[in-house]
């Protein structure tokens, strides 16, 4: 399971549409395809990346 499966059934915080989130995995950003907002995702230190 990758992040990009977390993100099913999310709404925006901004402008609360639904399902409209995108992963950007190069960046690190998640995007919302209606309004434009991003937010910067990064691993939580000590966690095991798989």
């Amino acid at each position: 399971m990758t992040l990009a499966h977390f993100l099913n059934g999310l709404r925006c915080s901004i402008c609360g549409a639904l399902n409209v989130l995108w992963l950007d995995p190069l960046r690190g950003l998640v995007e919302c395809s209606e309004c434009g907002q991003t937010a910067l995702t990064f691993p939580e230190i000590g966690e095991e990346v798989r």
